[in-house]
């Protein structure tokens, strides 16, 4: 089967708890070259943009879903924006629940905007991360 349209609104289940923890945090900030002191130390906030990392993991249920026909060397990342409720912090336990919002085909490229939640395992929100996915269809032969 291939992706289409009448996969919006299909959701996944959530990921195994990511534990996000300082050194965690120090590591990120250190990639981008952000020395901002917020991102050190025990009760250290991440990043903006870590959540990406999370949402991440949640990603693997599209490129692992047989029914969507997805092939990953296929895909580019088009779009990403988070919005946060609050910063994500050293010591939460943080799952991400994806859902497909909407597919769209475009000649051989289908384009698929999908929502990642991230939530404490305690249920309390912290952001959401949007993302538009495009994926190059082999064309028939």
């Amino acid at each position: 089967m291939v992706i289409d349209e009448s996969h919006a609104g299909r959701s996944y289940p959530p990921t195994e708890p990511y534990q996000v923890t300082a050194g965690k945090i120090a590591e990120f900030a250190a990639a981008l070259g952000d020395d901002n002191p917020a991102y050190r130390g025990d009760s250290a906030i991440a990043p903006p943009t870590f959540a990406a990392v999370i949402a991440g993991r949640a990603w693997e249920a599209l490129w692992s879903d047989p029914d969507l026909g997805l092939e990953l060397r296929r895909i580019v990342h088009g779009d990403q924006r988070i919005a946060h409720r609050r910063p994500l912090r050293a010591g939460d336990r943080v799952i991400a629940t994806l859902r497909i919002d909407k597919v769209r085909a475009r000649g051989s490229v289908d384009m698929i905007n999908s929502s990642v939640v991230l939530a404490t395992v305690d249920g309390d929100e912290v952001c959401t991360a949007s993302s538009t996915f495009l994926h190059n269809r082999e064309e028939s032969a």
